[in-house]
């Protein structure tokens, strides 16, 4: 028989003191009281009576606090997170490559504390460290820093974009949400994220970097759980601004500040339009148009999703309905579905709706569902919900594909007609052999499945030129056009279109692009 460890006293001193402490005691102390009189008679009694407090105060059993340090900051990791962003800031110097820095708070860290106990927030944020990891693309670090805090420096990334960065940081959040079980108990975690694109910062370095990570963390964090926040330089300038920034957007939706651009896709062997997708932009009355990393964290956790999306489907069947009138050839728009709205009983019958007051057909509208949705697909309704919109003659897009970890069978349960390759997979693929081979796979598996490909983020003709030459649909992406306003879109139709030669008429199947239809 082994010796007992170290650990395996300190496991039995937990047990007894568990066992002798607390309000149970209070039962305890009269019956030992009785029998020590009974054994003792006056002189027991008296000897328990001075003997039992001091033997429990000397054991600590009175103060209901576990022998557990409090969870302190790690300075070490700290010191590390701030050189690991150096390092990537200093790899990406001179070209267009840029890193990011995050910071990530777990929400009601200190209710944590106290519901679970100091010693078991420690395999708390153990858990939650490996989950993040198991998020990371080749390349990211993770540093936990303690109490309830993450860092993530991410590899330096073409052109990364704030909309980017902001599903970087939904995908950090979605991997920490699953609840697990802790000593026959269940933990719920969700955190808050600030982070910081390389150059925003007051200055080139990690230091500088991490603090207005940390900045826009505390903005964050003042929005509410598991809000995002990047760091602006108005951050610095203008943060009484940011508490009414939700209330901002409420009367923005009201208004129609909130508006419409769109972005086309190409087939990417013949170069004809197959769709415009819709994003947001917010044309503030004193500010102008404002990027979507300006608000659209604050839509999410100010509850405005569902109404975001409710505008969004407007614009877009407008848009639509725009173009089929003028006889401009463009087979479908997409419009991203959150995942509130996934959830929502009434979405099927609402969509519906739209698209009869519009009279566009339900073959023109594409709804894009992120990766990260069904990855975690455990929600009946929302696969039941993409079932009916997919009867219904809508087309579904899957966003972002690669990097949520989507199960296969999963893109099956959602009727998924259309993959979207992440731009993290095809930038450089012209002359990486690395992006090559996984956007490679990425198209077998589609091909297998049938269902249709787009790559996202295209910046050039050598690029496209790749892509079709290894049998993707579809393309997207700077290389072709910005996002656009709606009369802009309309010029950049004609102009396109006379550029290929092509007459004006009713919209070409979206199929045409691509070697699996969507009809």
């Amino acid at each position: 028989m082994r010796a007992p460890s170290r650990s395996d006293l300190k496991a039995l001193r937990r047990n007894l003191r568990s066992t002798v402490s607390g309000p149970q005691i209070l039962a305890f102390l009269p019956a030992a009281t009785l029998a020590s009189y009974w054994i003792g008679g006056e002189s027991g009694l008296l000897l328990c009576a001075l003997g039992l407090p001091a033997a429990f105060a000397l054991a600590g059993s009175f103060g209901f606090a576990p022998d557990v340090p409090e969870p302190e900051a790690d300075p070490a990791q700290q010191k590390g997170f701030a050189h690991a962003v150096d390092v990537a800031m200093r790899a990406a110097r001179g070209t267009s490559r840029r890193p990011a820095c995050y910071l990530l708070m777990l929400d009601e860290y200190n209710a944590l504390i106290e519901h679970y106990g100091r010693e078991s927030i420690h395999e708390i944020e153990r858990r939650v460290a490996e989950r993040l990891a198991r998020s990371l693309r080749s390349g990211d670090r993770l540093y936990p820093l303690g109490n309830g805090r993450f860092g993530v420096v991410t590899a330096p990334e073409e052109r990364l974009s704030l909309e980017a960065s902001i599903q970087i940081g939904t995908r950090l959040q979605s991997a920490i949400t699953e609840p697990f079980s802790l000593d026959g108990l269940t933990v719920y975690t969700s955190c808050c994220v600030g982070f910081c694109l390389a150059g925003q910062a007051h200055a080139e370095t990690g230091a500088a970097s991490v603090a207005a990570a940390e900045a826009a963390l505390e903005l964050a964090r003042r929005q509410g759980p598991g809000a995002i926040r990047a760091f602006t330089p108005e951050i610095a300038a203008l943060p009484a601004e940011i508490p009414i920034l939700a209330e901002a957007l409420e009367t923005a939706l009201a208004e129609g500040q909130i508006i419409a651009h769109f972005q086309p896709q190409v087939s990417a062997r013949t170069g004809e339009i197959t769709g415009f997708e819709a994003l947001a932009r917010w044309n503030h009355p004193e500010r102008g148009l404002l990027p979507p990393g300006e608000f659209l964290p604050v839509i999410a956790t100010a509850g405005l999703s569902e109404r975001l999306c409710h505008r969004m489907l407007d614009e877009a069947l407008r848009a639509m309905a725009r173009w089929r009138a003028a006889g401009l050839a463009v087979p479908s728009v997409s419009v991203n579905l959150s995942t509130e709205e996934l959830r929502n009983p009434g979405i099927v019958d609402h969509i519906r709706w739209e698209l009869d007051r519009h009279g566009v057909p339900a073959g023109a509208l594409t709804l894009e569902v992120l990766e990260t949705v069904a990855a975690g697909a455990g929600d009946e309704m929302i696969v039941r919900n993409l079932a009916a919109l997919s009867a219904l003659g809508c087309h579904i897009d899957l966003d972002d594909f690669g990097t949520g970890a989507a199960a296969i069978a999963n893109i099956r349960r959602f009727c998924v007609q259309r993959i979207k390759i992440d731009r993290s997979f095809v930038t450089h693929i012209d002359t990486d052999s690395d992006q090559q081979a996984i956007v490679s796979g990425i198209l077998s598996l589609a091909e297998r499945l049938k269902v249709d490909t787009l790559a996202e983020g295209v910046e050039t003709p050598s690029e496209q030129a790749v892509l079709a030459q290894m049998g993707c649909g579809h393309v997207q992406g700077y290389g072709i056009a910005r996002p656009m306003p709606l009369i802009e879109a309309e010029a950049w139709i004609a102009e396109h279109q006379g550029r290929l030669g092509i007459a004006r008429g009713p919209g070409s199947p979206r199929a045409a692009g691509g070697q699996a239809g969507h009809g």
